[in-house]
């Protein structure tokens, strides 16, 4: 039995089997205008197709990329949509578990939890390095992948593609887009934790002429469930995204695309980390005795895994809105210019009970061997003890809400120009352009902890009740939100010049470059209540502009015509303020954004080689690396004053595989090392070690899929992260790290007929207990997903 598959999809999209009159009205729907006729007698329609999902991808979407990925001198990294549908991938940070060696490892620090995709990258944070059609998407939120055909995940230099960046490089998505096929495809999913998902994705043709015409095309979403192995936390989101495509298949073309998404999510502080590995209490009277310390340990277990310790008040809402025209027309059948408009706002409102999990104070009672918890009067973040010898009465103290106000925006144009020309005997393939930007973030602040004890006028009511350590309550109330009438803004315009070109000296060597030059201008203004009676405001203004110029340069022997060896060079730049504008006031102002500081800089050597083998149906990757990062600010641990001396590195290997071997068995697979270390300045780590945080020193990630000729696709996958070193902050006797890990998943899917496939997901499914993230501290930690399955419903017509 085999059905049709599309250029990108695995699903069939064919005639339903519902009788010959709707069969017809629908084949007539898809016919062009000029073939539909009253007399026409419509004649079945068989197509087949048996292979398995091409995880490979040939080209990028990015027209800065000047040539097919095998000739690109970079670790360039692309997940189709075939190969998220089939993991059951619903969002970016799941898609991202494809990419060996990224994810969201960082679970937030000072009471803050990560929300969005927090994605940390050979070393580095890249949440800020996600952008949607190659523009910058700012906000924080958690992008769903309804909408998404591809994700370009691009390692190295990233500043000559994207402008401001940090050092490891960038994610881009690449949305939907209307098509000159009529079909209707969707899906419908239930799974553990009374997890609900529905999809649609409707493309229409308006007109088609001879080949060239309009289309229509939606996609919406809904989802609303629960997280697996987690009380109370809670995912419903909602999304629509209309586009529209004219002059389809000719010289001019015009797309225009909308896309609306909602979120209304219980949001997840963690988990207590007493009784992992590397826990041994933050009380220094234990610390120092090992027999009190042995008695505590003896008594503080590890907790269960789904507690949670925040409250029903708590959430997470976030809008989002995002515009795009574009704009293309071929000069030349070589020359196509494009014009890009965007538009996009995102607004989070957020609030969250978090704790800081201490230890017991104690003491000797005696020479026994016992120790005694008392409880000061204020022991906020501490473990308070009813009796120390019976941990049910053990509590935390919560805190008082974060909480977040903010919205993001950005408006965007872009003009740029591809082109294939020759200079002589050589040939060049080239894309040039300019941008313009402006980026802006407003947000609120509330009241917090430490206003009652000052004046009550303007307090918070009230406090948070303690939670029971092993058996937290959410169910509690008693704070009153209250916004203190203070807050920031900030903005930076951007103004950009770029140029890229690959040239072809002869057929076996390639030199590809490129340049960009932005100039930015940023401001911030702030206002902040002093904590005196009056509760003045005191306002600050500040502001700063440089020019950035950023590079990359390769050159490329292709021994064959599939495949390349290559070495290559590029850098990025980081200024003031970074992805949150938050700008401080320059000269001796303690501050790590100093406006006096210049931008954060890095370099990257890259050496590998790309193959397209088996009948060029599976694409070889390997690439040694290095990447330094010099400027970086640092904070002084004896004066703690900043300085820009901080110099970092990080290098390693990488190694990929994506496509098909047969015509029935895909496979996705990496495997990467990264060798991290501070060069200058203090460590980063817990443990003092002179390594990056939350970067494992290896990874693997595997995923292989195989048709079976009866309609049976069995698939499979396994990841691993090695030990992880959290950040420091002073604490003491929390988990410093993170065990490393393996996790295996299992899908098999059935096509019913030629419309309906049914699709079985089961995670984690030896029930791998696992640190997924860590917050700075080490006091909180996110359990990774225990074994749970969703079951899925595929639909195409």
């Amino acid at each position: 039995m085999a059905y049709i598959k599309s250029r990108k999809h695995a699903v069939a999209r064919v005639l339903p089997p519902f009788g010959s009159a709707a069969a017809a009205t629908l084949l007539a729907l898809s016919l062009p205008a000029g073939a539909q006729t009253s007399s026409q007698t419509l004649k079945e329609v068989r197509v087949e197709d048996s292979t398995a999902n091409d995880f490979r991808v040939e080209q990028s979407a990015n027209p800065k990329f000047t040539a097919p990925l095998v000739d690109i001198p970079q670790v360039i990294q692309v997940i189709p949509e075939g190969l998220m549908r089939e993991q059951g991938a619903t969002t970016l940070t799941e898609a991202m578990r494809n990419v060996p060696g990224a994810g969201a490892f960082f679970l937030g620090e000072n009471g803050n939890t990560s929300t969005g995709d927090s994605i940390f990258m050979r070393g580095f944070d890249a949440s800020a390095n996600i952008f949607v059609n190659g523009v910058r998407d700012i906000g924080t939120i958690s992008r769903d992948m309804f909408n998404i055909e591809q994700v370009e995940v691009v390692k190295g230099p990233s500043g000559t593609d994207i402008g401001r960046s940090s050092p490891t490089g960038y994610i881009n998505l690449i949305t939907k887009t209307p098509k000159l096929e009529n079909s209707f495809s969707g899906s419908l999913t239930y799974g553990s934790a009374d997890f609900g998902r529905g999809t649609i994705d409707w493309n229409r043709v308006i007109t088609n002429t001879d080949g060239s015409g309009t289309a229509f095309r939606l996609n919406a979403v809904a989802e609303d469930g629960g997280v697996a192995g987690r009380d109370e936390v809670k995912n419903k989101r909602w999304g629509i995204a209309p586009s529209i495509a004219f002059g389809l298949n000719t010289p001019t073309r015009v797309f225009l695309d909308y896309v609306h998404v909602k979120q209304d999510n219980v949001p997840d502080g963690g988990v207590p980390t007493i009784g992992l590995p590397g826990y041994s209490t933050p009380d220094a009277l234990l610390i120092n005795s090992p027999i009190l310390r042995r008695t505590f340990l003896s008594y503080a277990q590890r907790v269960d895994s789904s507690n949670f310790y925040g409250t029903t008040s708590d959430f997470n809402d976030v809008t989002s809105d995002l515009f795009t025209a574009r704009v293309e027309h071929d000069i030349t059948p070589d020359m196509t210019v494009r014009n890009v408009t965007r538009y996009g706002k995102t607004s989070q409102d957020y609030m969250l009970t978090s704790f800081m999990l201490g230890g017991l104070t104690a003491t000797r009672v005696g020479n026994t061997n016992v120790y005694r918890g008392t409880v000061p009067a204020v022991t906020a973040g501490f473990i308070n003890t009813v009796n120390p010898a019976n941990p049910t009465t053990w509590t935390v103290t919560r805190n008082l809400p974060t909480n977040k106000d903010i919205e993001n925006t950005i408006f965007l144009n872009q003009t740029s120009l591809s082109s294939k020309f020759k200079t002589g005997s050589f040939s060049h393939t080239a894309n040039f352009g300019v941008e313009l930007i402006r980026e802006e973030q407003d947000s609120a602040n509330y009241f917090g902890p430490g206003f009652a004890s000052v004046n009550t006028t303007f307090a918070p009511a009230g406090s948070w009740p303690v939670a029971n350590l092993y058996n937290p309550n959410p169910n509690v109330t008693g704070y009153n939100r209250i916004n203190n009438g203070t807050g920031s803004f900030g903005k930076t315009d951007t103004i950009s010049a770029y140029a890229f070109d690959t040239m072809k000296i002869n057929e076996q060597w390639q030199l590809t470059g490129g340049l960009r030059y932005d100039h930015y201008s940023s401001d911030y203004s702030a206002t902040a209540r002093g904590t005196g009676p009056a509760f003045a405001i005191t306002p600050t203004d500040l502001s700063t502009s440089n020019g950035i110029w950023t590079g990359k340069f390769g050159v490329i022997y292709k021994p064959a015509e599939n495949g390349s060896i290559y070495a290559a060079w590029g850098n990025s730049a980081q200024p003031p303020g970074g992805a949150n504008f938050q700008l401080a006031a320059g000269g001796s102002g303690n501050s790590a954004s100093r406006t006096d500081f210049e931008p954060q800089e890095s370099k990257t050597y890259e050496i590998g080689t790309k193959w397209d083998v088996l009948n060029k149906r599976l694409a070889l990757t390997a690439a040694l690396y290095r990447t330094e990062v010099t400027n970086e600010v640092v904070q002084d641990t004896t004066t703690l004053l900043y300085y820009q001396t901080g110099k970092k590195r990080v290098q390693g290997i990488e190694l990929g595989a994506a496509g098909t071997i047969t015509d029935q068995w895909g496979v996705s697979a990496g495997f990467t090392t990264m060798d991290t270390s501070v060069e200058s300045g203090p460590a980063v780590t817990a443990d003092g070690s002179r390594v990056l945080a939350y970067t494992p020193r290896n990874a693997f990630t595997l995923w292989t899929s195989y048709q079976l000729p009866f309609g049976l696709t069995l698939g499979g996958g396994m990841r691993y992260n090695g030990k992880l070193q959290r950040g420091t902050d002073g604490a003491v006797g929390t988990p410093a790290y993170t065990d490393s890990y393996w996790v295996f998943d299992a899908m098999a899917s059935y096509r019913i007929n030629k419309n309906v496939e049914l699709q079985l997901n089961v995670y984690n499914i030896f029930d791998e207990e696992y640190v997924a993230a860590i917050n700075k501290s080490g006091y909180r930690y996110t359990p990774g997903i225990p074994r749970s399955a969703r079951l899925t419903a595929n639909f195409a017509f």
